[in-house]
């Protein structure tokens, strides 16, 4: 009994960051506020990843003569507006210095208050609309926005594909899709083109009508930034129609259940994304060997990224989200949140996605996104294009 009496007390020295040697271990924690389930589970995984993956590569950081031990705390906001909140107070309640998060703008949105309350930071990764930053001084993002995300679309649409009428589909409600296809439309009507919009209901499983209407109506490109969950239905219908016409998405589609659901299919994929593999910078290869090496050696991780070594954009940014947390805390030589909050808008981190900076908004200072296609006979991505706006 006495036995156990110990242990149990080590472990709630553990819990207090006192080893049972009497050595005092300083410990920071990193909120993950991503989804786990719901329409933007795969894509939350995938994000989440490559925090985990990041804390395995740095798991301390040293602010001034501390060393602290970096614990991550991840909830699920089950992609719903509804749960945000109680997942994001289920953060505070936990003591974080910081949020990273989340994948999908409306579950960000949804929490901002809750994290403003407290005093705590928060880094959006992925969420691009601009409803996230506006207004809140605690509130920052690495990710390009969703106008100039639409804007690139309007682009490649007329420049590429030569296209004067663009078929849209968003999801009812939904910031994120409804937000880009409003960005979209304006950008596509400045260059001279002609828009048909639609949206369907949330719980929406056949899309079979939604494709038809585009073909009806003549259009020459397809524009659909939404979920995963939807993306593969879409894809499936567009292939079944032989829809014939270039379906472009934004940064959402970037996954590889996309890859798996346009494979052996006739859909012609474009998707806007913030990263891409091939570059020959030093940083970017051992980003990529390790996390495909962490993927590989992890059967969890590798099933949470899809059953496979393919490695999204999203992973990408949760690895420099990590990062950019920690060059705050050392830029504000301490842990707490207030400091961390003060010292975010002059921090900087060159990161694997490229350079971040944040305006006086709290918005990434970016300018260029990068085009992909799905090859649909081996089932991987292309690299199109590096692509800005004019």
């Amino acid at each position: 009994m006495k036995k156990l009496v110990v242990v149990a007390l080590c472990a709630l020295a553990a819990f207090a960051f006192v080893s049972c040697g009497g050595e005092k271990e300083n410990v920071v924690k990193i909120g993950v506020y991503e989804p786990a389930s719901g329409d933007n589970g795969a894509g939350g995984k995938q994000e989440t990843l490559g925090m985990q993956y990041a804390n395995t590569v740095t798991p301390t950081v040293t602010i001034g003569d501390k060393e602290y031990k970096v614990q991550l705390e991840i909830v699920d906001n089950e992609s719903s507006n509804d749960k945000a909140v109680t997942a994001a107070s289920e953060l505070i309640s936990k003591k974080v210095a910081v949020v990273l998060g989340s994948y999908g703008s409306g579950v960000s949105i949804a929490a901002s208050d809750t994290f403003a309350a407290a005093g705590v930071p928060a880094i959006g990764v992925t969420c691009t609309n601009p409803q996230v930053t506006a207004g809140n001084d605690h509130y920052f993002r690495i990710c390009f926005l969703d106008p100039f995300q639409g804007s690139v679309h309007a682009n490649l649409a007329k420049d590429q594909f030569k296209a004067k009428k663009a078929y849209c589909l968003s999801k009812l409600g939904d910031d994120y899709s409804g937000g880009l296809v409003n960005y979209f439309v304006e950008a596509f009507k400045k260059l001279g083109g002609e828009v048909v919009e639609e949206t369907f209901p949330d719980g929406t499983s056949d899309f079979a009508a939604y494709v038809s209407n585009a073909k009806k109506m003549g259009a020459e490109v397809f524009f659909s930034p939404v979920s995963i969950e939807a993306a593969a239905l879409i894809i499936e219908q567009a292939n079944t129609q032989n829809l014939g016409i270039p379906v472009l998405a934004g940064d959402t589609w970037d996954s590889n259940v996309i890859l798996a659901a346009a494979k052996g299919t006739n859909v012609d994929i474009y998707v806007t994304t913030f990263f891409v593999e091939g570059s020959n910078d030093s940083q970017v290869i051992d980003f990529v060997d390790g996390f495909r090496d962490y993927l590989n050696s992890n059967s969890t991780a590798k099933t949470n990224n899809g059953g496979d070594d393919e490695i999204a954009a999203v992973s990408a940014m949760g690895f420099d989200a990590y990062y950019t947390a920690l060059e705050a805390m050392k830029n504000a030589g301490s842990v707490k949140p207030e400091a961390i909050l003060a010292a975010l808008p002059t921090t900087t981190y060159k990161g694997v996605s490229g350079s971040i900076a944040f305006n006086e908004i709290g918005d990434a200072i970016r300018d260029v996104a990068y085009i992909k296609k799905v090859n649909t006979s081996t089932g991987k991505w292309e690299f199109v294009a590096q692509q800005t706006v004019k």
